[in-house]
């Protein structure tokens, strides 16, 4: 007898025609075995149950009925002839209908005799009826067999056509259980652990949640799996947050010295907040502990991330280390140079930049002065991994915006030394704690949760089209001030499948309110040359521009204080999230700073709430979870580019605490046994060490 594996091909699965396989492939993305046992149903029908005629009304979507089926007749013509049989139990009548297979089904139908039928409910006037029913001949009552709950799997038109339909699936995936090799159902934690925590073995869960007896299997079942998915994640998490602080030592900034105190004491440009403070009381912490600090501060747009950043690395400059900041774009970079040459020009650092666009004449005069030491921090681009950048002790590495950037990319930067330097990630992404946990579960991080004194509130406002002119007048007030404009699109051109306001129509438009040579209009969107590009956000930055026009690009790092309105067009085409992101490009500086949201009348549900939600807040976690409720995780693996994160039946927002129990065994495992050598985690330690040679790890970078 053949067996199969988890990473058995399915083209070897016994009695699976090749057809078959490749519609799994196209229309499932199933590759192997465990691909096809880990499709887990998305809903079950009642088979555990007989009712009768008498109970079925508009609420019940399927039924299951015990009684006589008689007068069975073929009425109608062509396209309308149908088999219609009356069916009788003790509360009442029904009749059963086919269209399909007629004389199929009429020979095997007999009269008079009993049968159990399931079947959907289909209400014509003020009668019921069932259309292609299933239907099994029983001898009595006494000797009917319930099934239990059925399992209802994802299928397509195409699958069910060639007999790949729900209960196609359910065979496949029973026949694969039925012929899995024996290691490969095997438990991996111990009995003590699974009673503790209330949890199935795997083989009971496997075997329940595709063929369930009762309610109670179902959930028993879907509880150890979500907890199955978490676990897997957070395992790999707290073991790489354990090797880095046990295994990998780190540089000691053991002195605050001249450059902090002195920047500290005179030359801070405002008094930090307490969250601030404690952040840098995390990261002192951390770069004296002997150990290589991993560390992600989470902060609100217009928080402050950036002078903790800074503080940060005049920790590594005060003890003769160099530092660096990556950003992801050289917009963002630019502005991250001028506003910390800046500040830190009283203190005669020397602070460079490098991006692509630096002359090569002058980026070999930086690389040189880098690897003899003489400059001090190193701001850039992705320019900063590349071969020819060699620090002399690099101490410290701001990461920016780190989503922004590919795994590959940030392990170059940790590798510019003999010994890794501190990394220290900053996200204005608010990312809600349990979406953290899953994502960033091997980072220490902190949030920094208050605004500087003296922001003012954004007034948020939500605009229909239909009142455009108004807005146009208030805009021009406003300009009239000295203030500029933000006018965001979700798209670049016309579509025709969607009928939103475009960014080409939106410019001319904008010309056409806003005509020269009184007004300046500017354009920037991502399918440009960085050149133009970068020109274009330049007369903005510079002010010979008082509006700019523009898709998302300036979703993320463009600080223009003198900016005070931000106008988002088909508000309601952008999640959560990157509304509260574009409504942080206002309200930088002192003055009083406005967010209008754009949109016809005519929006459905979930576009209405998330009006409310932002006209309502502009706490960017409060943003962040609701967002995480109303779409879901969706592609999480996008956020953290450190292998995929596959979550079949978990949800982050729904299921947080099976994520929290997971978290706290996995911690307490490798608290008591870190190279898991006790012989009660030895299959635990083969099942993870399976897992990595699946995809590998990029943990420990960040």
């Amino acid at each position: 007898m053949a067996f199969l594996y988890l990473h058995t091909l399915i083209d070897q699965i016994p009695g699976l025609l090749p057809v078959k396989a490749d519609m799994l492939k196209k229309s499932l993305g199933l590759f192997t075995v465990g691909d096809v046992i880990s499709h887990y149903p998305y809903k079950y029908i009642d088979k555990s149950k007989v009712y009768g005629v008498n109970e079925i009304n508009e609420n019940v979507s399927f039924i299951q009925l015990s009684g006589i089926i008689e007068d069975i007749r073929i009425e109608g013509e062509g396209y309308k002839k149908r088999l219609v049989a009356e069916f009788e139990d003790q509360t009442g009548s029904i009749q059963l209908v086919w269209f399909q297979s007629i004389e199929w089904h009429k020979k095997r139908l007999i009269s008079g005799k009993q049968y159990l039928v399931f079947g959907k409910p289909n209400k014509f006037g003020n009668k019921y009826s069932i259309t292609h029913p299933e239907v099994k001949q029983i001898l009595s009552d006494q000797e009917i067999e319930l099934s239990g709950f059925q399992p209802i799997y994802t299928t397509s038109e195409t699958m069910k056509k060639r007999g790949m339909d729900s209960q196609g699936m359910h065979k496949l995936i029973t026949h694969c259980l039925q012929l899995l090799d024996s290691s490969e159902k095997m438990e991996y934690l111990p009995d003590t652990i699974l009673k503790q925590n209330n949890l199935l073995s795997l083989p009971k869960a496997m075997e329940w949640i595709h063929s369930p007896k009762d309610q109670s299997q179902i959930i028993a079942a879907q509880y150890r799996i979500k907890f199955e998915e978490f676990f897997r994640i957070q395992f790999q998490l707290q073991q790489s947050l354990n090797y880095r602080k046990t295994k990998l030592k780190g540089y000691v900034f053991s002195k605050i010295d001249e450059y902090f105190d002195r920047f500290y004491k005179n030359h801070l440009p405002f008094e930090l907040t307490n969250a601030q403070k404690r952040v840098l009381k995390d990261i002192r912490k951390d770069v004296l502990s002997g150990g290589q600090m991993n560390r992600l501060v989470q902060g609100d747009v217009g928080s402050g991330k950036t002078i903790v950043a800074l503080m940060c690395m005049l920790m590594g400059i005060d003890n003769e280390f160099q530092a660096c900041m990556m950003a992801p774009t050289e917009i963002l970079a630019k502005q991250h140079f001028e506003g910390l040459s800046n500040l830190l020009a009283p203190l005669g650092l020397n602070v460079m930049l490098l991006t692509g666009s630096v002359p090569a004449k002058q980026k070999k005069v930086i690389l040189n002065d880098l690897l003899h030491g003489q400059i001090d921090i190193l701001i850039g681009t992705h320019a900063l991994i590349e071969e020819p950048v060699v620090f002399k002790n690099l101490g410290i590495a701001v990461i920016d915006e780190q989503h922004r950037f590919g795994v590959a990319q940030r392990a170059s930067l940790w590798k510019k030394n003999t010994y890794p330097p501190h990394i220290l990630v900053m996200t204005a992404t608010p990312i809600p704690r349990t979406l953290a946990m899953t994502l960033y579960g091997d980072l220490d991080y902190s949030v920094i949760d208050e605004l500087p004194p003296g922001r003012k509130p954004i007034a948020t406002k939500h605009v229909f089209f239909a009142k455009r002119n108004q807005l146009m007048a208030f805009l021009k007030e406003e300009i009239a001030k000295g203030f500029q404009v933000y006018i965001v699109y979700p798209l670049i051109a016309e579509s025709e499948k969607m009928d939103l306001k475009n960014l080409e129509d939106g410019f001319q438009e904008a010309l056409e309110e806003f005509p020269a040579p009184k007004y300046s209009v500017c354009m920037v969107h991502g399918k440009m040359k960085n050149a133009d590009k970068n020109a274009e956000m330049q007369r903005f930055v510079s002010g010979e521009a008082q509006i700019l026009v523009s898709t998302t690009v300036i979703e993320v790092g463009v600080n223009v204080p003198n900016a005070t309105i931000m106008v988002i067009m088909n508000a309601e085409r952008f999640g959560l999230s990157q509304l509260h992101q574009l409504r942080g490009r206002v309200g930088r500086g002192g003055d009083q700073s406005y967010c209008f949201l754009m949109t016809d009348y005519n929006l459905n549900l979930d576009g209405r709430k998330r009006m409310e939600i932002m006209t309502s807040t502009s706490d960017g976690f409060v943003i962040a979870e609701a967002d995480l409720k109303m779409r879901g995780p969706g592609d999480i693996s996008g956020t953290r580019q450190s292998g995929d994160i596959q979550l079949k039946l978990a949800n982050i927002s729904q299921d947080a605490p099976i994520l929290q129990q997971a978290q706290q065994l996995s911690k307490k495992i490798v608290e008591e046994d870190p190279e898991l050598q006790m012989e009660q985690f030895k299959p635990l330690k083969h099942f993870i060490e399976k897992l990595k040679k699946q995809s590998q790890r990029w943990g420990k970078i960040s």
